[in-house]
């Protein structure tokens, strides 16, 4: 089991980079970031720009791999955002990795005017916009069978004109790929192109009805439909990473290190190969004491 750390960037670097250098120091096998223009969780906060955020976490770091959980179609064109993840994985000398999902309808989804009268693409246009992305996305960031960079790909949502993006991925077929999806037709593309799923252990119910039960429910029929997905694509579900990114339901994950390894095997039980904690903030969203995170990896990592 791989134990990570997700750090909001929600405080000026010159402050945040200490979480960074100490996330690594502890052991974590990645630290991930949101990326939003703003986020639902913290309206008001300051909110840096993850892929900036993670540039700089490069240069502070030498181990840990670095990454967005998760990024997506609601304001990234796959063309721009493979050539600054090829110039990240270029950073970091190959630690980068590309968490991407459909993205939520929050203010991300109609904050460019998208839509009908500006109020964000249908579900199913966000799931469309997802699915090509992806595709698209593997196509920029995998050498061509002659060497080449150069991709040419008309879709529904996206077009590329013969993209060069040389000298592509430091890390070979392509930078890995952490898939957000629920529904079968985005399960289908994590199948294919996925190197590892991740979910939150959210559900789409308010979030006092999220009792500890309710999300070992939850989180037990998404695998299932996961395997199954894994199956018609003709894929060995073993060969797909299980990604968890906690902190939204009442599992106790930061309450003490032994909450967390009670929690840690119901999710090896599962199938997941990594847990997503967050940086203990000082209050509101994720607060947490900072003890817990040290004990954590001292255990864990």
């Amino acid at each position: 089991m791989r134990i990570s750390v997700c750090i909001l960037p929600d405080r000026p670097f010159r402050v945040a980079s200490a979480s960074w250098r100490h996330a690594e120091e502890l052991g974590f096998h990645a630290a991930y970031s949101y990326d939003h223009i703003t986020w639902a969780g913290l309206p008001d906060s300051a909110w840096y720009g993850a892929l900036p955020t993670l540039t700089a976490a490069a240069g502070v770091t030498s181990r840990i791999r670095l990454g967005t959980l998760v990024t997506s179609p609601n304001y990234r064109h796959p063309v721009p955002l493979a050539h600054d993840v090829i110039t990240l994985d270029s950073i970091s000398e190959g630690r980068f990795v590309l968490g991407f999902g459909a993205g939520s309808p929050d203010a991300d989804a109609f904050v460019l005017g998208q839509g009908e009268r500006g109020k964000g693409w249908s579900v199913q246009e966000r799931g469309g916009r997802f699915r090509e992305s992806v595709e698209l996305l593997d196509r920029l960031l995998t050498r061509t069978p002659d060497g080449g960079m150069r991709t040419t790909f008309l879709g529904r949502y996206y077009e590329a004109i013969d993209a060069r993006l040389e000298p592509g991925c430091v890390q070979r077929p392509r930078v890995p790929f952490v898939l957000a999806a629920n529904g079968p037709l985005g399960m289908a593309a994590v199948a294919r192109y996925g190197d590892s799923w991740v979910v939150t252990d959210q559900g789409d119910v308010p979030r006092p009805e999220r009792t500890a039960s309710w999300t070992w429910s939850v989180l037990a029929r998404r695998r299932e439909q996961l395997d199954a997905a894994c199956e018609r694509e003709g894929r060995d579900p073993k060969s797909l990473g299980r990604t968890l990114l906690t902190g939204f339901s009442l599992l106790p994950t930061m309450e003490s290190a032994q909450a967390f390894a009670e929690v840690a095997g119901r999710c090896a039980e599962l199938g997941f190969t990594e847990i997503v904690v967050h940086y203990p903030r000082e209050s509101g969203f994720f607060s947490a004491p900072p003890r817990v995170l040290e004990e954590i990896a001292a255990a864990h990592c």
